[in-house]
């Protein structure tokens, strides 16, 4: 039998505790006066989430504007506006033992009902410290399952549960730059560029912030740049295609203010709750507090230049060699500060990479070397140009305003590939992101200034120092697919990470960009930080208020995350 750290199931029957959290349609689910008793607390109404694809419901008189849902359905940005919508629909249904599938699906034509699925059922708008503090409150009271979203772009379905209860931190929206920002309780008076964003403000919102300040600041990328700037992308670490220049997300923060299970507002930075904030920088998010705002050091914006690149493979023999030297390229590449994005499969190499403060002459210099061989060896098909940009958000404006990543269902696997193995094996490496079936995309996003982070410094994953990427691939499926091919993607999943385990063995993975099935997601996701962490969560969440998949703590919950083990 395996123990773990922390109160035995037993031990809590004896204190009177119960071992499972009380769900929508248990005898223990508060009363409607307790829940008006709430709402009278708050500073909005209380929520309803539904999947939005309920709009389209029933189908001879949908309840909503379906087609405002169908026309918007791959949009991140529309996509986090809805209380019940996660990025990933698949996260909005729930499959049961036997295999059936409550879900709300936006194809009617399957002619399946339109259910709950993962979606809670109640929740909370929080727009004020207070409404955040009442929320754990009630939720502690009544011994409730919490989850907590803003934007829902979540590849683990951290930020929802069944018949949980929901606190929707999406319209903290406050923004503000700071030209001598002084983190508080500093003894010194150092001060610093900065920008102080609230827990719903999404990247599109900060990017435009900081421009309008003459600032840069690192943040995530995606298409619509929709991501939350305060939640899971830099509680998890928070990688861009600039932190070969400027470090990662952990690296950039400077403090944190957040409310904790106990309900205290609390202020985390080097100098007060050092530990919280030790944590809280790469130890995951849903997992300590509740993050009400975080503080970023900003950067004088320069120009920069893109280089881009396609070509197809006629035989495996060609996608081995260009393969190959495209891996070797990037050690060289992520010490000059480079970083982006690309996709490698059997049939062909994409990528869309960028220099910092480099001049296109210099990144043609570094570049074209790779380019030629490229040529060479695919008979002259090979495409490539370099365009140069006046700043990050020229190049950002060009590339992420329009495009689609969200809205289907979609899992992922990963792993953080170290610099040693792009550097001493190449071949290896080519060739095991060759064998992914359907391809892969290597985040190119380390090396340079995050390799040079004191790797204790924060509670991120120690791996990440190591590493040059982090390579991902995805399994998806349409909707309405039974069980059980849903399971056969999974399977896929898994087979692909031990495809890549040979590749980074004993490295790691990217805990916002990772699959549910890791065997020892402690390891994985924390390293050797994880008894740290498990200590610090239980200083500020003794009891376990927040409970995620593949969090600290989680294994000491059953499968649903309701019930300890």
């Amino acid at each position: 039998m395996k123990f773990t750290w922390g109160i035995l199931p037993w031990a809590y029957l004896a204190l009177g505790k119960p071992s499972c959290r009380c769900l929508y349609g248990e005898k223990c689910w508060p009363k409607v006066s307790e829940f008006k008793a709430l709402a009278s607390q708050l500073s909005q109404p209380l929520l309803r989430p539904v999947p939005p694809e309920s709009a389209c419901y029933p189908i001879s008189d949908p309840s909503g504007n379906c087609t405002d849902v169908t026309a918007n359905a791959s949009d991140g940005r529309w996509r986090s506006q809805q209380p019940g919508s996660m990025q990933a629909p698949n996260f909005e249904t729930f499959i049961f033992a036997n295999g059936t599938i409550s879900a709300c699906y936006l194809d009617t034509t399957l002619g399946v009902p339109c259910n709950q699925g993962s979606v809670p059922v109640i929740g909370v708008d929080a727009r004020s410290v207070s409404d955040v503090q009442a929320t754990i409150k009630f939720v502690t009271k009544n011994n409730l399952r919490l989850v907590v979203k803003n934007t829902g772009h979540d590849f683990l379905g951290r930020s929802t549960a069944r018949n949980a209860f929901l606190l929707w931190t999406h319209n903290f929206k406050n923004i503000a730059y700071n030209e001598s920002f002084v983190p508080e309780g500093a003894l010194s008076q150092t001060r610093y560029k900065a920008m102080t964003v609230g827990a719903g403000v999404q990247w599109y919102e900060a990017y435009d912030a900081a421009e309008a300040n003459g600032r840069f600041i690192l943040g995530g990328l995606s298409a619509g740049a929709s991501v939350g700037a305060a939640g899971g992308w830099v509680l998890g670490g928070g990688h861009s295609a600039f932190s070969a220049r400027h470090g990662l997300g952990v690296d950039n923060v400077l403090q944190f203010t957040v409310v904790t299970a106990d309900g205290k507002y609390l202020t985390a930075n080097t100098h007060k709750n050092s530990d919280l904030f030790w944590a809280l920088r790469g130890g995951g998010g849903g997992t300590y507090a509740v993050v009400i705002s975080a503080t970023y050091l900003t950067h004088d914006p320069v120009p920069l230049t893109g280089t881009f690149f396609l070509s197809n493979f006629s035989t495996p023999a060609i996608a081995q060699d260009v393969v190959t030297e495209y891996v070797k390229i990037h050690p060289t590449l992520g010490d000059a500060g480079w970083g982006g994005y690309s996709f490698v499969s059997k049939q062909g190499l994409q990528f869309f990479y960028v220099a910092p403060n480099v001049s296109s002459a210099d990144t043609n210099a570094t570049i074209d070397p790779f380019f030629r061989f490229a040529q060479n060896a695919t008979a002259g098909t090979s495409q490539s140009f370099i365009v140069s940009y006046n700043s990050f958000y020229e190049w950002y404006s060009s590339l992420f305003l329009t495009g689609e990543q969200v809205g289907a269902n979609t899992e992922i696997g990963s792993r953080l590939v170290p610099r040693e193995m792009f550097q001493n094996h190449p071949a290896k490496v080519a060739s095991a992101l060759l064998a992914v079936e359907n391809g892969i995309s290597i985040n190119f996003v380390a090396g340079g200034a995050v390799s040079k982070v004191d790797p204790d410094s924060t509670g991120l994953n120690p791996a990440w120092r190591k590493a040059l990427g982090h390579a991902t691939f995805g399994v998806s499926w349409k909707e309405g697919q039974p069980a059980s091919e849903i399971q056969k993607a999974r399977q896929q999943l898994r087979d692909g990470i031990k495809t890549l385990d040979a590749v980074a063995p004993g490295s790691g993975a990217y805990f916002n960009e990772a699959s549910l099935y890791e065997e020892n997601p402690e390891k994985t996701f924390f390293g050797s930080h994880y008894k740290k962490l498990r200590a610090i969560k239980a200083k500020y969440d003794k009891d376990s208020i927040f409970v995620v998949a593949g969090g600290v703590g989680s294994e000491d919950w059953d499968g649903s995350l309701n019930c300890r083990l």
